[in-house]
């Protein structure tokens, strides 16, 4: 199970983890935390020594009821990042988080080497053109609405079946044109309830009838923290027994704040499922 990211072959048939990086003034977990260059390239650094195989970095913050951020401003915050990164770290794998074509090209041609939508290109009719151009990774996520409409679009009469569904048409657009690496990403917590979000959790290997690789992305969520009654700062554990339930089920890429605790995960895993 091979991606191609700038020429280079990432084989996923081992899971791989994707370190989070917010540059947003309003994440749910880290806002405002990298405000500067320092500061940003201290956090990638860490997770690249933790053994982060790609980062994601994101300047439009996709929590329920998120503010606007205009693609302008998009742009302003998350084009230079891209930048310091490849200068100071040329090897690493960045993954740009954004909906909007203008950005993904942008920071694609600015290095990155994956595109990660949280709407699989219904929030930008211009977005799965344009990554077919560019040839690079899409990850595709399940969604309803925007950020700021999703947590009223929680209705289904079977929220896995229709899930399928959605991704069918997705890939199948996506594949029209010419995206050749897709990643599937369920999307825990967005237009979905805490009950939904357990219930794609039990369900997650269906997702493996597409074929795809599939990334799960549960770090510190409110699925976590609200069922446990605690807050995202004590979620960690939490998300460790998430993310063994996600390997479990098929996960190829766990999406997380905290590496370190990741990889050991994936290393015990891999341990016990090989030995």
């Amino acid at each position: 199970m091979l991606i191609n990211c700038k020429g280079t072959l990432v084989d996923l048939s081992k899971p791989k983890v994707m370190g989070i990086l917010n540059v947003t003034p309003d994440s749910f977990f880290d806002g405002g935390k990298h405000k500067d260059e320092a500061k940003m390239l201290a956090h990638a650094e860490k997770m690249l020594y933790e053994r982060a195989d790609f980062i994601d970095v994101g300047a439009y913050s996709s929590k329920p009821n998120a503010e606007f951020v205009s693609e302008k401003e998009e742009l302003q915050r998350i084009v230079p990042v891209v930048d310091l990164l490849q200068k100071h770290f040329p090897e690493a794998l960045i993954s740009v988080d954004t909906f909007r074509s203008a950005v993904a090209k942008s920071c694609v041609e600015s290095g990155a080497a994956i595109v990660n939508d949280i709407s699989a290109g219904m929030l930008d009719d211009k977005m799965l053109e344009t990554v077919g151009k560019l040839k690079a990774p899409y990850i595709m996520m399940h969604m309803r609405g925007t950020p700021q409409t999703m947590v009223k679009l929680t209705q289904y009469d079977d929220i896995v079946k229709e899930m399928l569904s959605y991704f069918a048409e997705r890939i199948n657009t996506a594949r029209n044109f010419g995206i050749n690496d897709i990643i599937i990403d369920p999307g825990f917590g967005f237009a979905k309830t805490l009950e939904q979000n357990y219930e794609v959790l039990n369900k997650m290997e269906l997702f493996q009838m597409t074929g795809l690789p599939l990334l799960a992305g549960m770090s510190r969520k409110s699925m976590i923290y609200k069922l446990l009654g605690n807050t995202p700062q004590e979620a960690l554990n939490g998300t460790t027994v998430l993310n063994t339930i996600a390997l479990n089920k098929g996960a190829n890429i766990l999406r997380v704040h905290d590496v370190k605790e990741a990889k050991e995960t994936i290393d015990i895993f891999s341990k016990m499922k090989y030995a």
